[in-house]
């Protein structure tokens, strides 16, 4: 009891606390009360006469008992209790802004000072989670450096050549650092979500500046100069380039058409900084490179590249031929059939109890189920309202309709309790009574009715047209949050009337059940657009459907397996994970665009599907191999954040960019085989 009153006294001075309303078992609010002969009697929980002997805590116990707080703020099994300590919105004393960072550096200071005499704290609230975010954002400087000095790495294996290597890094920061100063400039900051698309903007750069670098080395092998082969680069790649780099950029604002502020606001972020990258990569990158001539190493091997056979790519080009085809397009038949299946226990919403932003085992879901376990109370709120006429909700239809709809949800699965200003009724009009049982419920009398909701306050609205009933849930699931939401529902079509109605909903688990909703509406609303607006892209420049049909099908394959996989691996849809099909078709078209692009224009010089294919390989593939590789690493890194959403958002991203490079260069010369027939004669492509 006496660190108890150490660790009240400590967070009552917290900058930002809400002293007034501190509550534990040393503070006056909390109270017990009980019913004599004699009328109402009680008083505070720790008595008066207190001081540690075992009569005085032997009546502190006696106490807690009657107060009723058992499980609210004592343990169930009396080894644990609560201090719980309300916040301003902004520091009293400064008028700023509370700085959680701050607080929950300060808590943490107090769970380590008072663990070395052996008592645990567990920290939980808006506060704390705010924190430890925070600190999980700060791992995102070294996933940066990490995925810098790999990809540099790699790109100097790729291009042999230093000045090769540093251009392309180059640019692609330059188009990060634009990206930022236009969102300053434009009024738009990085919040966790969309902190991470700096990663992306870098990736997407180096992946196109590596088809520049690969196609200057090419040109150059052949004896151009350096202001030569920049030009024939730009004539020949700054059209799929730009195709490229403009689906991504639509493909990103499409999540414009989900009604959820942070996605918009990385729908926007996203497309700025891929636009920041036309500039840089495919105008400011071939510019420099006209400037600057490619090291004699990176002609040579490129001009090797060129001369000598690829066993590898031989062995890849035969994916173009006749007998191969039918392998391939019933492996992908079987592929989308799979996934497809696999899809349908897709879940929308968050799959693992505590705070989805952290991973179960980390230190704030372990606090957090701690308290679940240990306590009745539940840090998931459902809060209904039931809306009424003014000074309408203490009349006895209304706390009638409210009280059945109290019993309703608390027969629900995943329902704890339920708390409304009929509970608090039925105590006082009970405890006018004798204490007895008997009276343990609502009376017809309006004024006995009107005298019982007095101390209620607090359970509704300054003139009583409104009237919040508060669910404690076992946990903030999809299925729970679902069974909820559908048995609100269900009893409010019964009982809604002219007089009232119920609507929900507020509290974490009703503002998440509400997104959930608008996630489900909007999912395959977005998922039609961004295919939509690729496809029609692709369409214009290629002036063919089947080309089309060859670029879009992988990624739809990738897609549906996508999906599969969230279900798989227990991923949810919800707000981080909902734009990374957008951001996956988006980006994965590239690969597509530029291996069909190199394709067309071998056939049309008269060469067979499979010749034009080896020679295509023998240009992008491996430049293409790269890009995926590059991409990977760019936004693998992700997977070790400390911070759940981020580290699911790696694993898709990084599912759907390798699967994407596969697709592309496995399915798509299998449908070329299977929609389009070259002919020779003319060199032109002939459909049929």
């Amino acid at each position: 009891m006496e660190l108890l009153k150490q660790i009240n006294d400590e967070v009552f001075y917290l900058p930002g606390v809400d002293r007034s309303n501190l509550k534990s078992l040393w503070t006056p609010s909390v109270r017990w009360i009980e019913v004599t002969e004699e009328g109402f009697t009680g008083g505070t929980v720790i008595p008066d006469t207190y001081d540690g002997s075992r009569a005085s805590l032997d009546q502190l116990r006696e106490n807690i008992l009657k107060s009723g707080q058992v499980g609210r703020i004592i343990a169930n099994d009396f080894r644990s209790s609560i201090v719980s300590a309300p916040l301003f919105e902004k520091h009293p004393e400064t008028g700023e802004s509370l700085d959680y960072q701050h607080l929950s550096a300060q808590l943490e200071v107090l769970r380590s000072k008072y663990a070395v005499q052996g008592v645990d704290l567990h920290i939980t609230g808006i506060a704390k989670i705010f924190g430890d975010l925070f600190e999980g954002v700060k791992a995102i400087v070294w996933f940066f450096i990490i995925a810098l000095g790999v990809t540099s790495l790699l790109l100097f294996l790729y291009s042999r050549c230093l000045k090769s290597t540093f251009i392309p890094l180059l640019t692609s920061i330059i188009a990060v650092v634009w990206q930022m100063g236009l969102l300053a400039t434009l009024g738009y900051g990085l919040d966790l979500y969309s902190v991470l698309v700096p990663f992306l903007v870098f990736a997407i750069g180096v992946s196109h500046g590596v088809q520049i670098i690969n196609s200057i080395s090419a040109e150059t092998a052949r004896g151009a100069n350096a202001l030569t082969a920049a030009r024939r680069t730009f004539r020949t790649l700054y059209i799929p380039g730009m195709v490229a780099l403009i689906s991504d950029a639509i493909g990103f604002l499409t999540l414009l058409v989900i009604d959820i502020q942070v996605i918009q606001d990385l729908a926007i972020t996203a497309s700025i900084g891929v636009a920041t990258i036309i500039l840089t990569n495919l105008v400011l990158l071939p510019v420099l490179m006209s400037f600057i001539t490619v090291s004699k190493r990176s002609v040579d091997h490129a001009r090797k590249s060129q001369q000598q056979e690829s066993r590898v790519w031989q062995v890849v080009a035969k994916l173009a031929s006749p007998k191969v085809m039918p392998v391939s397009i019933l492996i992908a038949l079987l592929g989308f059939a799979a996934g497809a299946y696999k899809a349908t226990d897709l879940k929308i919403g968050d799959l693992d109890p505590g705070a989805p932003e952290f991973h179960p085992d980390s230190r704030y879901n372990l606090d957090n189920l701690f308290i679940n376990s240990h306590y009745a109370t539940s840090a998931d709120l459902f809060v209904t309202y039931l809306e009424t006429q003014p000074e309408g909700c203490s009349r006895y239809p209304v706390m009638d309709a409210i009280d059945r709809y109290m019993w309703h949800m608390e027969n629900v699965p995943g329902v704890q309790s339920a708390l409304s200003l009929v509970t608090v009724s039925k105590q006082v009009i009970k405890g006018l009574n004798e204490g007895s049982l008997k009276w343990q419920n609502l009376s017809r009398n309006p004024y006995v009715l009107n005298n019982s909701v007095g101390n209620a306050a607090a359970l509704f609205n300054a003139d009583c047209s409104s009237a919040p009933i508060i669910l404690f849930l076992d946990d903030h699931k999809a299925e729970t949050l679902e069974r909820v939401v559908q048995a609100t529902q269900a009893f409010a079509a019964i009982n809604n009337t002219e007089e009232f109605q119920f609507v929900m909903a507020s509290g974490n688990a009703g503002v998440e059940a509400a997104i959930n909703e608008i996630i489900a509406q909007a999912q395959n609303k977005m998922l039609f657009w961004v295919y939509a607006v690729v496809s029609i892209l692709c369409l214009i420049t290629f002036r063919s459907v089947k080309a089309v049909l060859c670029i879009i099908i992988p990624l739809g394959l990738t897609s549906v397996l996508c999906q599969a996989l969230m279900s798989y691996l227990g991923i949810g849809v919800k707000v981080a994970t909902l734009p990374v099909i957008a951001l996956g078709v988006g980006i994965g078209v590239d690969y597509g665009i530029y291996i069909y692009s190199r394709l067309e224009s071998f056939m049309r010089q008269g060469m067979s599907l499979e010749e034009a294919y080896y020679a295509t390989l023998k240009i992008t593939g491996k430049a293409v191999t790269f890009t995926g590789v590059t991409l990977a690493i760019g936004v693998g890194t992700w997977i070790f954040s400390p911070l759940k959403f981020q580290a699911d958002m790696g694993i898709l991203l990084t599912f759907m960019f390798v699967w994407n490079m596969v697709g592309a260069i496995w399915l798509l010369p299998a449908l070329a085989r299977l929609l389009l027939v070259p002919r020779v004669g003319g060199g032109v492509l002939v459909e049929t």
